[in-house]
């Protein structure tokens, strides 16, 4: 149940209205907007009586909420929400464009890579130190030694790190490294995980898993966020169908429906959806276009000797020519980088 005041109500209303909730089992969640002010009722709705609510001198409407997610839907927040990535915004008009290796490599290599993405406009830096992979052969990363690098690089170029945590063993030291803690799709569902993820005081990236309907992604959100940490940004890398041309089907579409659904921003990762180099600069422009809100893309100075995903990263100069584009998308649909 979702409470909107009038305009102009004073904080004296605001404390009544919140005690009136109170009194009746429930938790509240406030939301101050430009104009309104929202009070969100968590908890067992259905047998609460709205018309009490209803008659109050300062309360506009009350509204039910169907969707079974409450602090991620825009009923609650009608604003975009603006996710501060360590000074880095994303959501309501700003763009992420984070970029960077699959895989941490060396020093040298990421470093490489970082200072070209940057000059090209890039404002986040990725890179996997623990890489889930598909087969246990298959390199897995250099763990902590690959955190740190990406730490050192951060130190050297000044761009802010996302790296992917897979096991709540490296919690703290992600909370206290990483700027922008990335949970893959095949953690999407690991609900101990995002129970645990509600305690840092980091943002966290969610991808979406490889069959997750929008609900099932926006339950995985609130899990989040029920959990006291509202810092939530969506990233849709594609979901697997029945094709297999391509690594995944990217759903372009799941862009407006999220934008409709969520105030929480959504980004694209077009590199993980395709699976090769030459499909990421369209579909990346068509993400933009469409209202995504960043883009995750990854970059490599050599990917034809990368040690995981080199056919689908683009090389530095590739990558510079795709930012220009998607600039120039952005500045007419009113976003900024």
């Amino acid at each position: 149940m979702i409470i909107v005041l009038k305009p102009r109500t004073t904080k004296e209303d605001i404390t009544r209205v919140e005690q009136m909730i109170k009194r009746r089992g429930l938790d509240t969640h406030i939301v101050e907007g430009q104009e309104v002010t929202i009070i969100g009722c968590i908890g067992d709705t259905t047998k609460i009586d709205s018309k009490p609510f209803e008659v109050d001198s300062s309360v506009d409407k009350v509204m039910h909420v169907q969707e079974p997610y409450k602090l991620a839907n825009r009923a609650f927040h009608p604003e975009d929400s603006i996710i501060d990535v360590s000074g880095v915004k994303v959501g309501g008009g700003n763009l992420a464009l984070i970029a960077g290796p699959c895989s941490v490599e060396s020093y040298d290599q990421v470093l490489e890579i970082a200072k070209a993405a940057k000059a090209s406009g890039a404002n986040l830096l990725r890179g996997g130190a623990f890489k889930p992979r598909t087969s246990p052969y298959s390199f897995q990363g250099l763990g902590l030694e690959g955190l740190n690098i990406l730490c050192e690089v951060k130190k050297a170029v000044g761009l802010p790190i996302v790296t992917e945590l897979m096991s709540p063993e490296h919690l703290d030291v992600f909370n206290e490294k990483v700027d922008l803690i990335q949970i893959g799709a095949r953690n999407m569902q690991n609900f101990d995980l995002l129970k645990q993820l509600g305690q840092v005081d980091r943002p966290i990236l969610l991808k979406r898993g490889l069959n997750a309907t929008y609900e099932e992604w926006m339950m995985s959100a609130e899990y989040i966020m029920a959990s006291g940490n509202e810092n939530v940004i969506l990233c849709e890398r594609g979901i697997r169908t029945f094709e297999t041309y391509t690594r995944n089907t990217l759903d372009l579409q799941s862009i407006p429906v999220l934008r409709k659904l969520t105030h929480l921003p959504v980004i694209v990762d077009p590199s993980h959806a395709g699976g090769k180099w030459w499909l990421v600069e369209s579909m990346a422009k068509a993400s933009i276009a469409a209202g995504a809100d960043g883009l995750m893309v990854e970059v490599h100075n050599a990917p034809e000797n990368a040690l995981c995903d080199g056919a689908q990263s683009l090389k530095p100069r590739k990558y510079d020519e795709l930012i220009k584009e998607v600039s120039q998308i952005a500045q007419v649909i009113g976003k900024s980088i």
